[in-house]
């Protein structure tokens, strides 16, 4: 929810005044593919080196504990840049940031893939969570501010199904590099794949966020903002609920390669495969979410739904666990079970998360003049604004 915060904003000020006129459909498909991309490169991060987790432990010469640790590190390094980027961009721009942090990405993997020890991988993959954190949240803001009206759901529609790729493609993409070569040349991929997203960015990203529409006091007023919600219940409730699912997630991610590869003897590319029909599930859970949020199924339904149906994969692991033991088959089907569901809980809280988090709307003024986009009438101009036609934001069907 942290990453929207920056383009949330954009959407209230570009609806009234676009940074430029719209890009045609193919250049535009191009720069949300670009975007996808920078927003699908953390993911990547996270789930193309988790089959390499044991071989790294014995490189590095560390426990396993101590091979999860960096990506404890790596996490806590994409909150950190989620919170600061954003609000700094409101006051400096979009595309000096994304171009730093792009670059940034690339040179911390770099460093990933050379690290001696344990511990300068530890603190590599922390400034490369910073770094990546720059793609997850400028993206958004980008569209928002590049794209207006019917536009902006269509595009983060297409966004949300190429990023749904990188838990299928990062296991798999994993794998494929440890059969011919170690966790380091991973990372090395990693840094070929920044370095491509930085050519990327500095052929294909414009400027959004023109000087005369940036803003200042960004971080201030992002903190007020997280204050005031966490006085709310009902949004904490639905914080709460999302992080004891994402906790469950990554307490899978960090230790599924160790139960798999060193539990049951399977190897590194036949977890990767194990990896990605689980995400599968999640990616099949995510789009059954929005066929029925369009039918008009509530969003707590949803919620509910997924939250029993990941708590039932848990409980049939643990009564298959004390019942028959421990087999590769019933950890398979019950995760893939449980993954399920928390690939329904995450859109399912972060849409009412972002609903009880956005102002109340105004009501339409009185007035015969209608928008350019639909017939709703249009909101009240200043005497020197420009008599371009803006979009309307008064119905949520514009």
């Amino acid at each position: 929810m942290v990453a929207l915060s920056s383009g949330q904003k954009g959407v209230s000020r570009d609806a009234d005044t676009p940074s430029s006129a719209q890009p045609s459909k193919r250049a535009a498909t191009v720069l949300v593919v670009v975007l996808a991309a920078l927003t699908a490169v953390a993911p990547l991060a996270i789930d193309t080196y988790v089959p390499g987790f044991p071989s790294m432990g014995a490189s590095l010469h560390a426990s396993s504990s101590a091979v999860q640790l960096t990506m404890t590190a790596f996490l806590a390094g994409l909150v950190v840049g989620q919170l600061v980027i954003g609000p700094i961009s409101d006051g400096l721009g979009r595309r000096g940031l994304l171009v730093s942090g792009t670059a940034g990405f690339a040179v911390f993997s770099l460093v990933c893939a050379v690290a001696p020890n344990i511990t300068v991988l530890n603190g590599a993959r922390f400034l490369q969570g910073v770094a990546g954190a720059a793609g997850m949240v400028l993206a958004r803001a980008v569209i928002t501010d590049r794209f207006h009206g019917p536009d902006i759901p269509r595009y983060f529609a297409l966004l949300s199904q190429i990023l749904g790729v990188a838990p299928i493609a990062g296991p798999v993409l994993g794998g494929a590099i440890l059969s011919v070569s170690t966790w380091r040349a991973v990372f090395v991929t990693l840094t070929v794949i920044g370095g491509a997203m930085l050519l990327a960015v500095l052929r294909k990203v414009p400027e959004t966020l023109p000087p005369e529409r940036r803003q200042t006091g960004g971080l201030t007023n992002t903190f007020r903002a997280m204050g005031e919600l966490l006085g709310r219940r009902t949004f904490m409730g639905y914080v709460l609920v999302l992080a004891l699912c994402s906790a469950a997630m990554f307490a899978y991610i960090s230790g599924s390669s160790f139960v798999f590869e060193g539990l049951h003897g399977v190897s590194a590319t036949t977890y990767s495969l194990i990896f990605a029909s689980n995400a599968v599930g999640m990616l099949l859970a995510g789009a059954l979410f929005a066929q029925l949020a369009a039918r008009g199924v509530r969003l707590n339904t949803l919620l509910t739904a997924g939250v029993c149906t990941a708590a039932l994969g848990t409980l049939a692991q643990v009564l298959l666990v004390v019942s028959l033991g421990e087999t590769l088959a019933g950890t398979w089907a019950t995760l893939f079970v449980t993954m399920t569901g928390i690939g329904m809980v995450y859109p399912s809280t972060t849409s009412l998360g972002q609903t009880l988090g956005r102002p109340p709307r105004a009501p339409p003024p009185p007035s015969s003049a209608a928008c350019s986009s639909c017939s709703a009438p249009s909101p009240p101009r200043s005497s020197g604004s420009s008599a371009r036609t803006a979009p309307c934001r008064w119905r949520s069907s514009c």
